[in-house]
């Protein structure tokens, strides 16, 4: 009985501290903001165009990884259908909206159930995605740094700031903010370490988790690979760049900014919020500022586009769940049989 309460509040705990934790720190921000503004923005304002145009980038940026994955598995033997595997990656993004990360558990168990891949070596093969990406960041980050170090020389040459009197700027909840984020993403990097504890307990099943993430060692088209990989960032990027043009305060930032701004949402998405709502809001709107764009304008702009690509995410998810219902599960025997490109 007691196990099953603990059960329960665990599973509650992961429900509600994440909605919690993103709920209260878009409170923090928006407490005094006045809701007409936005509207007023969004239908007098904005240019839509720019947001229409940037909203395919966020269907090829989950195209590409559904791709990516599904030649990381090859090696192994397991050949899901491409479209079941781009379904996966959908109702994946969709699924951790409500219980952040899960969408990790929960492709792999599609894939499973529709075209019996093994559980435990796609849960691998997502761990080295994860790894990858992280190194990609990382790329991204030192490279955009190097970029921006004379820009950002200049801005506290030519206004006067320096970076304390900058940091002085953050009040103290802004500064508790930082520390409940970095807290929480401390927190999950724990609860996923304990995950793959639990894993390893099972010999077969940790063969197989290895299987997965050295399975990039023999992936077959190397460039394919990189190819993909450069596609999903290329698309994230893009995906968030052209929203600049749909604002008067950030369409004359240019490429610069929005390689600041995307490489600190990146990172910020870490901490386990539903899309990283709030913390993403947060550290995007902070360096929107820093590059002069006023408070209130960078306040609409981080709501704005958040919202609107958070529904993408979650319209991707119901047309994958709409796609999967229609889909019929295969046997192993049926999927080797599947065609490479199917």
């Amino acid at each position: 009985m007691k196990t099953d309460i603990s059960r329960l509040l665990s599973q509650s705990a992961k429900v509600v501290f994440p909605l919690f934790l993103g709920g209260m720190i878009l409170y923090w921000m928006y407490r005094e903001f006045d809701f007409g503004q936005m509207s007023d923005v969004m239908w007098h304002e904005m240019d839509w165009t720019w947001m229409l145009l940037s909203l395919p980038f966020g269907v090829t940026a989950q195209l590409f990884r559904g791709m990516r994955w599904r030649q990381t598995l090859a090696p192994m033997g397991e050949r899901p259908r491409l479209s079941t595997s781009s379904n996966a990656v959908f109702l994946s993004y969709a699924t951790s909206l409500i219980i952040p990360r899960v969408g990790e558990f929960a492709r792999c168990g599609v894939l499973k159930r529709y075209d019996n891949v093994t559980f435990a070596k796609s849960l691998g093969t997502v761990i080295t995605e994860r790894a990858v990406d992280s190194i990609v960041v990382m790329l991204i980050t030192i490279i955009t740094l190097l970029l921006q170090l004379p820009v950002f020389h200049h801005f506290f040459q030519t206004t006067g700031t320096r970076l304390d009197t900058f940091l002085g700027q953050f009040t103290a909840t802004g500064y508790l903010v930082t520390f409940i984020c970095l807290l929480a993403a401390l927190l999950l990097i724990w609860i996923l370490l304990r995950k793959m504890e639990i894993y390893k307990k099972v010999k077969n099943t940790a063969s197989n988790i290895w299987q997965g993430i050295i399975s990039l060692r023999s992936v077959d088209n190397i460039p394919l690979y990189l190819f993909y990989t450069i596609g999903i960032w290329g698309s994230y990027f893009i995906h968030f760049y052209l929203t600049f043009y749909c604002f008067e305060a950030t369409s004359h930032l240019g490429i610069n900014c929005a390689l600041v701004t995307f490489v600190v949402g990146s990172i910020a998405v870490i901490v386990p919020t539903p899309n990283g709502a709030g913390p993403w809001h947060f550290s995007v709107k902070t360096m929107l500022i820093l590059y002069g764009v006023e408070s209130n304008a960078a306040l609409i702009f981080v709501l704005i586009v958040h919202t609107v690509q958070t529904t993408l995410v979650v319209l991707l998810g119901v047309y994958a769940w709409a796609a999967l219902a229609l889909t019929k599960p295969v046997s192993r025997k049926e999927r080797n049989h599947i065609q490479p490109n199917h």
